[in-house]
């Protein structure tokens, strides 16, 4: 009897072939570059884990991406652990991403450096932007654990060295999930709701990166950077440093010295006045020895011992320029009057009278003077004017030709 050979259909050969790899291939850890990468609208990202002679297509969905701490790029090498499994659809095989591991940092190195280059470029880390911390405030918030040891320690320093400064103190979770919400929160609303504040202290105790990571979270990093009030990061210890201490106006390297540098110790501000009140004194000394000096010199001075000296000098001068103004004055009125009289003799010469003293006479009719016989009429009354008098006449008869 001959063998009958099975007939699958693609979707039941495919349903076998995912069945066979994912049993075979289950929970395996590959390594690789990542390349190609592509992120979907709804968050899933694809890319290719590839080495020097092969590549192998990936899938990282959404509810799994988002428990990776830094940002997925090209280049990367990293070490997943995924399932094998099949894209029915294309009959393409793939790796299904469960976990993602950087194998060139730890995953939240990876992500420190990342944010941290991030912002240094938003220029959220350059200091022209940055405030400087009151000298002596009146009034400052502490934004840490309520039951730590770093608010023990600032509350300890602040009354041994001010007693008098007034604190706020913000309680807030500084590890664990939704700490870094309430942190960026708690200096959000500092700013918003208490305007007498003049300094703020961010911070919590030390402890592993995971502990502090809270203040490596961009929220954080963001809501310092928009902080009306200036804000001194007091993160760890000495050696720990985090973007939020990147980011403040001032970093502490511990809660404590975070208080030391607030508060000035009344010892050292008493030194300080000292120190101001000497100076002070000096400046006075000085500027009375100046003032003193320039009121000797004034009392030795010749206005001192004789106020009309001033005027003296001034009064000669002016009595020289009225003399030499008076004499100006003078010459120039005997050049007037000389070329007045000779404008006046010329005017005489030229006036018609004149001619009447050689013996001449002055004939009018009315107002008009009479210079042509042509002008006159029989019966016409003329008036003859001498030297010396006049005489009234008719005409009687005319001759226009002599």
């Amino acid at each position: 009897m001959e063998e009958i050979t099975p007939v699958f259909k693609v979707s039941e050969l495919n349903k076998g072939i995912k069945e066979l790899l994912e049993n075979s291939f289950n929970e395996i850890w590959v390594e690789g570059e990542i390349s190609g990468l592509k992120e979907s609208s709804l968050g899933h990202v694809y890319f290719d884990l590839k080495d020097e002679n092969s590549l192998i297509s990936c899938v990282f969905f959404k509810w799994a991406v988002s428990k990776c701490k830094f940002e997925i790029k090209n280049g990367l090498l990293v070490k997943v652990r995924a399932i094998v499994t099949i894209y029915d659809k294309q009959s393409k095989y793939q790796l299904q991403i469960r976990e993602l591991i950087s194998l060139s940092a730890g995953p939240l190195q990876l992500a420190f450096e990342q944010l941290k280059d991030k912002l240094k470029k938003e220029g959220l880390f350059d200091e022209d932007r940055k405030r400087k911390i009151p000298s002596f405030p009146a009034k400052i918030a502490v934004v840490t654990s309520p039951t730590g040891a770093a608010i023990r320690d600032i509350l300890s320093i602040l009354k041994r060295r001010c007693p008098n400064i007034n604190i706020l103190l913000y309680p807030v979770k500084v590890q664990g999930e939704g700490s870094a919400e309430e942190i960026a929160m708690a200096i959000k609303e500092l700013n918003e709701n208490f305007d007498d504040i003049e300094v703020m202290l961010v911070g919590r105790g030390g402890g592993s990166m995971e502990d502090l990571w809270a203040f490596n979270e961009e929220i954080v990093a963001r809501a310092i950077a928009s902080s009306k009030i200036p804000v001194i990061s007091c993160v760890g210890h000495e050696t720990d440093f985090t973007i939020a201490d990147f980011v403040a106006d001032l970093r502490a390297p511990t809660p404590s010295a975070a208080a030391e540098l607030v508060a000035a110790n009344n010892e050292d501000i008493l030194k300080h006045l000292v120190q101001i009140e000497k100076r002070l004194l000096q400046s006075l000394r000085i500027n009375y020895e100046k003032i003193l000096s320039r009121f000797l010199r004034f009392v030795d001075s010749r206005f001192f011992k004789n106020p009309y000296s001033l005027i003296e000098d001034k009064a000669i001068f002016i009595d020289d320029l009225c003399d030499r103004l008076w004499r100006a004055v003078d010459i120039k009125s005997e050049k007037i009057y000389s070329k007045l009289k000779l404008q006046s003799e010329k005017l005489k010469n030229l006036s018609p009278y004149f001619p009447l003293k050689k013996g001449y006479s002055l004939v009018k009719k009315g107002d008009i003077a009479i210079r042509d016989s042509s002008q006159l009429r029989i019966g016409d009354e003329l008036t003859i004017v001498f030297n010396k008098g006049e005489a009234m006449t008719e005409v009687k008869k005319i001759k226009e030709d002599l």
